[in-house]
């Protein structure tokens, strides 16, 4: 008779304490960039930044131009950015690849390493073998004993450079110990890695070409990331904890650990589930849960970017581009979603806010469940992140309130530009978009490939 390995529960997860002192929560991108700044410039030790891009404009270069003076004022200085490998070798949407030129980021990296010399390397990470099916969504910094968390790359928006900003959460975790096993976590499973190349050097090699080698090897590394996990030197586990703690996650593919301890995270709530997402279109696994939330008595606030608000909104007077379109799908699947719980949304078990401020754009994502678990993460809460990305979180345990005053702070924060949704009529429907937008959803719809999109966008 075989028998089944009982999967784990999210309470055996290890975790290590630490003192509410030992986080700062930033609730700004302003306060986020002079912060990340201010690091580099101190660092004695280690500099390891993840991150989807650092991009080649203003704020990109102060980063860039950051690290290389660490660097060259401290020799010992060790200095690893880890960044997509294929979103930093194309330009951006709708810019032109010259044929023969290296494009994108990487073409940036290996023009300013000529400037200088000192290294600083930047490594390209390959999560699969192209960008549309899995990238690299891992976050952190770690600058000496310090963990920054957040969803931001590095570039003007998120960085604010200028006017306009994109909002998203930033964490300072003073904690030798998480920073040493996130740390140690880059250095296995990427530094090691054959699959994972400098791209600040020139000779990068290309995916797409005769290689079939390195494609053999992206594979190998997405399955050894499917079993990646963080090392703790744990105090307790997350159901054992008496104080303030945290546990670390990682997770790739179907049904991997991560995915499973946020649905069960959501499964646990008593009493309020709080939801941040830039994009609403919420795996079924997510779904499932949050309906039987409501059923049994939870009240659940769901806080979303207006579809203006969305980093992939193109005003109608601008010139039409495809990729315009996914604010408008999202905002379909949001309305269906609400008129199926507007008897929920009218008695005010269901709150679903909407944030939009100015020209800006909301990039949030993040769980608290019943002010005992705090999740910091760049999941998105949907298909594509769980299916196709690599993704991490840190899980926040507070049995004794030590933090609920900065929580309700940054909290605050967030809901400073919403507006509560109260009946699902507010929302446009497919006859209010635009005309180009309206023709090619309809176009999408009527061959069911919306559903495609979904998934994968």
């Amino acid at each position: 008779m075989r028998f089944l390995k009982p999967r784990s529960s999210f309470l055996d997860l290890p975790v290590i304490g630490l003192p509410a002192q030992a986080i700062d929560i930033l609730t700004s991108a302003i306060a986020f960039k002079e912060s990340l700044l201010q690091q580099i410039a101190d660092a004695k030790s280690r500099i390891f930044l993840c991150s989807l891009y650092l991009q080649h404009d203003d704020a990109g270069q102060q980063v860039l131009d950051a690290l290389y003076a660490a660097k060259r004022s401290n020799p010992a200085l060790e200095i690893a950015v880890f960044v997509d490998w294929h979103r930093a070798q194309r330009g951006l949407i709708g810019e032109k690849k010259v044929p023969g030129q290296v494009a994108g980021n990487a073409a940036w990296y290996q023009s300013q390493s000529q400037l200088h010399d000192v290294a600083v390397p930047i490594y390209g990470v390959p999560v699969q073998t192209r960008e549309l099916f899995g990238v690299l969504h891992l976050k952190g910094f770690v600058i000496d004993d310090v963990v920054t968390y957040s969803g931001a790359s590095m570039n003007n928006v998120y960085l604010q450079q200028f006017e306009r900003y994109r909002h998203d959460r930033y964490w300072l975790i003073r904690e030798q110990r998480l920073a040493d096993s996130m740390a140690a976590w880059l250095r296995q499973y990427f530094l090691s890695n054959p699959a994972v190349h400098r791209l600040d050097q020139n000779a990068v090699p290309q995916t797409r070409a005769a290689r079939a080698e390195m494609r053999t090897e992206i594979r190998e590394m997405r399955e050894m990331l499917k079993t990646a996990t963080y090392t703790l030197p744990a105090d307790s586990t997350l159901q054992q904890a008496q104080s303030l703690s945290v546990a670390s996650l990682s997770g790739v593919g179907k049904n991997n650990a991560l995915n499973r301890h946020l649905c069960q995270l959501i499964a646990a709530a008593k009493t309020q589930i709080r939801i941040c997402t830039p994009y609403f279109n919420f795996p079924l696994a997510i779904t499932r849960e949050v309906n039987r939330a409501l059923k049994r008595g939870v009240q659940v606030q769901i806080i979303l970017g207006d579809k203006t608000a969305n980093d992939f909104y193109i005003p109608p007077e601008q010139e039409f581009k495809a990729i315009g379109c996914l604010p408008y799908l999202y905002e379909m699947n949001l309305r269906r979603f609400a008129k199926k719980h507007q008897t929920e949304m009218a008695d005010g078990r269901l709150q679903i806010h909407l944030w939009k401020h100015a020209e800006n754009s909301y990039h949030l994502k993040g769980l608290w469940i019943d002010q005992l678990y705090t999740v910091v993460t760049g999941n998105n809460l949907n298909p594509r992140a769980f299916r196709l990305d690599l993704e991490n979180a840190l899980i926040f345990t507070d049995p004794q309130g030590e933090l609920l005053q900065q929580s309700e702070t940054e909290f605050a924060a967030i809901m400073q530009h919403t507006s509560l949704l109260a009946n699902y009529a507010q929302l446009e429907k497919l006859s209010d978009y635009p005309p180009k937008v309206r023709q090619l959803l309809s176009r999408l719809s009527r061959v069911r490939l919306d559903h495609l999109a979904y998934r994968v966008l």
